[in-house]
């Protein structure tokens, strides 16, 4: 892989520290998603195992992928997939959730990383997909449109926040 190059991979039972690191570095949201620092970390790739291949998907969850992206060895976010939309990501959650590292912002791997997301959904599938973004994160707004999401509509979360929602539709192409 070329130096710089943006790399995905499933978290690993040696992820622990810089997991929690990057969990601590975001303040904006979560870096691990359904994460509970009570689990122990294995019980928590083990989780991510299971959602990824089907295998056990426990009852309010869908089968989904999380992905760390690194470069050069180095976390600089994450990238959430969801294969199928349950009733709250249909409402608020979408398709694809990423996040970047402050740090490591503004060097075009939020837009690598949806890519690469609609990638992952294209090839099972999915050619009508839901990414959303709240309504003041204007940066996630424009990666969004420039990967080619439609905006749709803007809705208010359970929580009261205003929340973009955006459509890929690759559909008609296929």
């Amino acid at each position: 892989m070329p130096p710089g190059a943006l790399s995905l991979r499933p978290p690993g039972r040696h992820d622990e520290s810089a997991c929690r690191r990057a969990q601590d570095e975001l303040t904006d949201y979560p870096f691990l998603l359904l994460w509970d620092q009570d689990r122990p970390w294995g019980n928590y790739v083990d989780l991510l195992d299971r959602l990824r291949d089907g295998s056990a998907v426990p009852g309010d969850f869908v089968p989904s992928t999380f992905l760390l992206a690194e470069v050069d060895g180095e976390i600089v976010g994450r990238l959430s997939v969801r294969f199928v939309l349950n009733d709250f990501l249909a409402a608020e959650g979408g398709h694809i959730g990423y996040a970047v590292l402050a740090r490591f912002r503004r060097r075009g791997y939020a837009t690598a990383l949806l890519h690469r997301g609609v990638g992952i959904l294209e090839a099972r599938g999915v050619s009508r997909i839901l990414v959303t973004c709240d309504d003041d994160n204007a940066s996630s707004a424009h990666i969004i449109e420039r990967c080619g999401g439609v905006f749709e509509s803007l809705v208010t979360t359970t929580d009261g926040t205003p929340l973009r929602r955006y459509w890929i539709d690759h559909s008609a192409s296929l």
